[in-house]
């Protein structure tokens, strides 16, 4: 498995396309396109240049996602 020392010191598990994808409930290829238009960064290894993404900047995208004005009128609905 990929590893990144972080800035403090620490390893950090870097996640597979799949993992990440899992994670923010999207397909994959969404996640490739939004790794291209640069709305999640994404590490490329390897010789074939796997994407790999930091945990840090799914949860950053994640709480995004969650503070948006969409998520936020589904869950006013939800209330009603």
């Amino acid at each position: 498995m990929a590893n990144v020392v972080t800035s403090n010191n620490k390893s950090s598990r870097m996640l597979t396309v799949r993992e990440t994808s899992h994670l923010l409930h999207i397909h994959p290829n969404t996640l490739r396109r939004w790794s291209q238009y640069g709305i999640i960064r994404a590490y490329r290894i390897g010789p074939r240049g796997d994407r790999r993404f930091k945990p840090e900047d799914v949860a950053a995208l994640f709480e995004e996602r969650e503070g948006s004005p969409a998520d936020k009128r589904g869950q006013e609905d939800a209330k009603r």
